[in-house]
């Protein structure tokens, strides 16, 4: 019997946010920020603030990943986090 991965359970059956298809396979950080904020502007399931659900659900994708993860796209993903901070008005400045 294979054991199930929790995180494949989460996102499969998560009532968190409805995304679009394929957002984290995205190359552009800004339209991957846009969806992520407009999923969770509109979703009524979410239990946080818009900003928490969004930036929470772009770090579990980055976090499930792991090591599997390709540097250019942890990079792309992490660039779409200091999208999404901009776009809710908390991004203060790049970290050096």
């Amino acid at each position: 019997m294979i054991k199930k991965k929790w995180s494949d359970e989460v996102t499969k059956h998560s009532i968190a946010l409805d995304l679009e298809e394929g957002v984290f396979t995205w190359d552009n950080p800004q339209k991957i920020a846009a969806s992520l904020k407009q999923s969770a502007d509109n979703s009524e399931r979410r239990k946080g603030t818009p900003f928490q659900s969004a930036m929470s659900m772009l770090n579990f994708y980055i976090n499930r990943a792991g090591k599997k993860l390709p540097e250019e796209r942890k990079k792309i993903l992490e660039q779409a986090k200091i999208e999404l901070r901009k776009l809710y008005g908390t991004f203060t400045s790049e970290p050096m």
